[in-house]
């Protein structure tokens, strides 16, 4: 039983509910970015993020709204070719669903290392398509997103296609998965490094670790996302770092090699 079952179908909330949830974790990150009382979290001053980035908010969210409607549109013709209105879907026991849960983590994890990094590697796909999601220096939430048109389509939503089709999870289970997978990579580009944020404290692969890869000495490094740092550390790509305190407030993550 779940709080929208015989109000909207598992397919419909699979495609929207990531949608509405990231402008919501976002937004709210947004909100509190340029509280004062969260200068001391900040992973960039506000000087930085001013200076550094090269393109404004008004973009970044127009950007993210493209990819959303592709994103939706895949999402509409993925559960249309993989759902039969004719047959009841019996959801199978928890323990099966965990385990749907982590192979579909492992899937996407596997899909975006490899398609990240050659986008990084193939200089004319960097310099045409994934430059775009570098022009913010200085992450922040609501650019979690914020990518080139092809890139979202092959990177994000066709990974979360491969995800949801490898696990065999039901529509309902994706819910619940591409939801999580929403508020993992928004926070990962929150540029706060939080007390008590459960992603930051469960995960290795979290808000500053993604951060060093957004640096410019960075960006050959901790291609890993959005779960775990696994193929950075079998394949060499891992940058260790420091999180040290700045003087004016905030944080550093601070790379560890040259």
């Amino acid at each position: 039983m779940v709080p929208w079952e015989g109000y909207v179908s598992d397919e419909t909330m699979g495609t929207f509910a990531p949608i509405v949830l990231y402008w919501v974790y976002a937004g709210g990150y947004q909100l509190i970015l340029h509280r004062r009382p969260l200068e001391r979290y900040r992973l960039h001053t506000r000087a930085e993020e001013e200076e550094k980035n090269l393109v404004g908010l008004p973009t970044v969210v127009r950007g993210v709204l493209l990819q959303q409607l592709v994103q939706a549109i895949v999402a509409m013709i993925l559960f249309m070719v993989t759902s039969d209105s004719s047959v009841t879907v019996v959801q199978p026991p928890l323990v099966i669903q965990i385990f749907q849960f982590l192979i579909a983590m492992l899937v996407m994890d596997s899909w975006q290392y490899f398609v990240h990094r050659y986008m990084h590697q193939n200089k004319f796909l960097y310099r045409h398509i994934h430059s775009q999601h570098h022009r913010l220096i200085v992450p922040y939430a609501i650019g979690a997103l914020y990518n080139h048109p092809l890139e979202g389509l092959l990177l994000d939503t066709l990974g979360g296609a491969i995800s949801f089709l490898v696990s065999g999870m039901t529509p309902r289970m994706a819910v619940f998965f591409f939801c999580f997978a929403v508020l993992k990579t928004v926070d990962d580009h929150c540029g706060l490094w939080l007390p008590y944020n459960i992603f930051q404290n469960l995960f290795q692969n979290n808000t500053a670790y993604h951060d060093i890869h957004h640096q410019l000495q960075g960006t050959k490094y901790n291609y890993s996302q959005p779960f775990f740092s696994i193929w950075d550390r079998i394949l060499g790509t891992h940058m260790p770092y420091d999180l040290v305190s700045r003087k004016e407030g905030g944080f550093e993550a601070r790379p560890l090699r040259d």
